[in-house]
Parts: C-alpha cells; sequence; structure tokens
C-alpha cells in the first residue's frame, strides 16, 4: 500500500514569507498536479461555487466556461482571477463547450428547467458529467435524464451535497455505520432560512420552472431522510402555501407561485415514519436533523445568523439510556473547506467526484437517487396542491419510473 503523503499546510504553501522556498524545494507546500480539466456550463452562484472549489481540491482544474447570459460569463471570469492567473477559455455555444477535447469533464449548473436540454448535447461528449441538483423540475424530464444515464459510457453524478456536510456526514456514520441508536424508527428534519436569492430571470420564483420549493429546495432533505430511514418511501402528505416571499412579485406578467413555508411527512416501507419543516423568512439559515432508533436519539443541527457574527455553528448529540455512553460533538471542516460553500459539501462532492472519474466507487448521488429526491418533493408538492395524501406507488406507475429508481432494499 502506498504510503499517504503529509498533511498539506495550505494556510503556510500560500504564504508570503515563504515565497524563498524554491519549487524544487516545495514538499510540505505543495500538492499533486492536477490530473483533470473541467468545463463549467452555468456561471452563475453555484456554478462560481464549482469553480471554487474545483481549484481548492486541486486534482483538477477549471478550463472553460460557457453561459448565455454575456454578464454571468464576465463576473464569474473576474472573481476567478482571485483564484487562479489562468486565462480561460469561453465557447461560442454549447456544443463548443462540452465537446472541446482539452476537457475531462462536464459540471452542468444551468437553471433546473434547462437540464435535460443541456444534458442531451452534454452526453454527446462520452465526458463524465457532475449534474447540479435537482436533477430535473418535473418527473417527465427526471426519468428521461435517468433513462440516459442508465446506458451513458460514462459516470453522471448528481449535485446531492448535503450528504456531505460535516453534520450529516457524521450521523451517517452514527446512525447508517456504526448503528448507534439500532433499528431506526422516525426521521425528522428542518430548515429555516431567508427567502429564495436573485437569479437571472428569476426562474428560482416559478414553481415551472423549478419544479416548486419542495423539489428545489428541499430534495436535499428528502435525499437524507431515505437514507436515514434505510427503506422506499411509500406515502407523502403535505401542507403548505405562499405567506411572505414574493406575494407580490411578477415577471413578464406572471405572479411568483413558489411555497415559502410548508411540512411534509413520509412513510416508509419498513415502518420508518419521516417529518420535515421547511420555512423560507427566516432570518437565519438553520437546519436540524433528530433520527430516534429503538436504542437511541441523535440530534445535529448547524446555523449561520446573517444578521450577526456570520459564523457556522454547529453540533451533534448522542442520546442513550443507563446502559450506553452519551456525546455531544461539534462536526467541523477545516476553515478552508468549511467558507468554500455549503459548509464544505461543496468541496468534499468534488472530491468524490474526482474519485469517480477515477473508476472508484464512491457514495455520491447518481441520477437512480436523484430521481427517488424529485419523486419525494414532487409527491410534496402535490399533495399541498391537492391537499391530499399521495401514494408514491401511484406516481411511479404512472410516469413510468420503476425501472430507473434505486432497488428496494
Amino acid at each position: 500500500m502506498a504510503k499517504k503523503k503529509e498533511l498539506r499546510l495550505r494556510h503556510m504553501e500560500e504564504a508570503p514569507f515563504f515565497d524563498f522556498v524554491e519549487e524544487e524545494d516545495r514538499y510540505l507546500f505543495t500538492g499533486d498536479p492536477a490530473k483533470y480539466r473541467f468545463n463549467v456550463i452555468g456561471t452563475g452562484t453555484i456554478g462560481q461555487e464549482h469553480m471554487r472549489v474545483t481549484e481548492l481540491e486541486g486534482r483538477a482544474i477549471v478550463h472553460g466556461l460557457f453561459d448565455l447570459s454575456a454578464k454571468s460569463l464576465a463576473v464569474a471570469q473576474h472573481i476567478f482571477k482571485e483564484h487562479s492567473d489562468r486565462q480561460l477559455v469561453t465557447y461560442p455555444t454549447l456544443e463548443a463547450a462540452c465537446n472541446d477535447p482539452a476537457a475531462d469533464a462536464l459540471i452542468i449548473c444551468t437553471p433546473n428547467h434547462t437540464h435535460l436540454d443541456v444534458l442531451k448535447v452534454a452526453v454527446q461528449s462520452g465526458k463524465p458529467i457532475l449534474l447540479e441538483k435537482p436533477m430535473a423540475p418535473n418527473l417527465a424530464d427526471a426519468r428521461e435524464i435517468a433513462k440516459i444515464a442508465k446506458d451513458y459510457v460514462a459516470p453522471i453524478q448528481v449535485g446531492l451535497q448535503y450528504r456531505y456536510k460535516a453534520t450529516y456526514a457524521e450521523a451517517i456514520k452514527e446512525v447508517l455505520g456504526r448503528k448507534v441508536l439500532g433499528d431506526v424508527k422516525t426521521v425528522s428534519m428542518a430548515e429555516h432560512r431567508p427567502p429564495f436569492l436573485d437569479k437571472v430571470g428569476q426562474w428560482n420564483k416559478f414553481a415551472e420552472k423549478s419544479g416548486g420549493t419542495l423539489v428545489e429546495k428541499c430534495c436535499h432533505y428528502f435525499d437524507l431522510m431515505t437514507m436515514f430511514a434505510g427503506a422506499r418511501p411509500t406515502r407523502v402528505f403535505a401542507t403548505g402555501n405562499q405567506a411572505v416571499n414574493f406575494v407580490n412579485f411578477e415577471k413578464n406578467g406572471k405572479k411568483s407561485d413558489i411555497l415559502d413555508n410548508a411540512f411534509v411527512t413520509v412513510d416508509y416501507k419498513n415502518g420508518a415514519t419521516g417529518a420535515f419543516s421547511l420555512n423560507m423568512f427566516s432570518p437565519s439559515f438553520y437546519e436540524e436533523l433528530i433520527v430516534m432508533g429503538d436504542e437511541g436519539r441523535l440530534k445535529a443541527f448547524e446555523e449561520i445568523n446573517t444578521l450577526q457574527d456570520d459564523v457556522l455553528q454547529t453540533g451533534l448529540d448522542i442520546l442513550h439510556g443507563e446502559d450506553a455512553i452519551s456525546r455531544r460533538i461539534s462536526p467541523r471542516y477545516i476553515d478552508r473547506i468549511e467558507t468554500s460553500g455549503h459548509s464544505g459539501a461543496t468541496y468534499i462532492e468534488h472530491a468524490r467526484f474526482v474519485d469517480l472519474i477515477d473508476g472508484k466507487d464512491t457514495d455520491a448521488a447518481d441520477c437512480a437517487e436523484g430521481l427517488l429526491a424529485v419523486l419525494v418533493g414532487a409527491a410534496a408538492e402535490l399533495s399541498v396542491a391537492t391537499k391530499q395524501p399521495v401514494e408514491i406507488a401511484d406516481l411511479i406507475n404512472e410516469h413510468d419510473l420503476e425501472d430507473f429508481l434505486p432497488p428496494e432494499k
């Protein structure tokens, strides 16, 4: 087995007072050279985050960019100069960006409703693809993407990176790895946050383009809830409305129609139950996970108060009875990773993507899991609209999804 190299000392290797060390003498102060070159399709907020963590993770570099918005492209290029003095390639067409032989893989960060059309072009390249979440805004598009992925010559990873937030990653190890809670019986999650940010064209203010809040934003949480429950969801019941955010917002004569609060309950095939609470008009970012098993309870949270110190706070408690050990920790990544985007989760997601390109098995989300997350979100949106519970089997049959979902456990 190859010896693992010593810990990288990035905070030192980039410090100007170590510039006297010649390149030939840099060992601790440098990583291995990049192996891959990525093209980023879509250069808005999340596209820029993918650019940033690609450079930080280090096994790949950003090679080129494509975006229909000239302003987005210019801003992304300007910000990239903070990370590298390399000149990025820009492309006149999507086809050119996808098929450039100089690029080894593609990262698709375009608006949700464009994912299928962009992917149809991207797969002509035969390159590995990282497709942002949600995989699609509706089940018809999600099914077609899952079908494409099933026969595709290279891996397609879906950007459900919340699996890698420090709190959730540790919870997965404890609950699913060490099984410290015994058999999981209930899973509850919450997200309380400020409203959706502005986007080019404001596509995220309309359910038709975004999939609705319970698909666009909450697919992350439904993905995690399914993982912890350990079985396929069978029934979804949800209630919610648009109480505060964008109630007077219009674009091109159309009024915003996205939920800004909801409660969702989910039943699972193994008898476990789940609950999710959403609020999109909170003054801080707060997430919470509570998993109850027949042997104990796990509670994890993270919070960023944007009105005060804007510093991430985390916690994870494991509570047992008198016959086992209880403990409390504060899961964190190092600051450089944690501040790179989504509490460091996007960085870890990129590490998994490079591993996937290297041919390694990973725990990253594939298109089958991406489809399942959209399925639960779509069922929740339908339940809110109809005020009735939704049977997952009915949606699976209606949209002919069974062959493209993860196998039942």
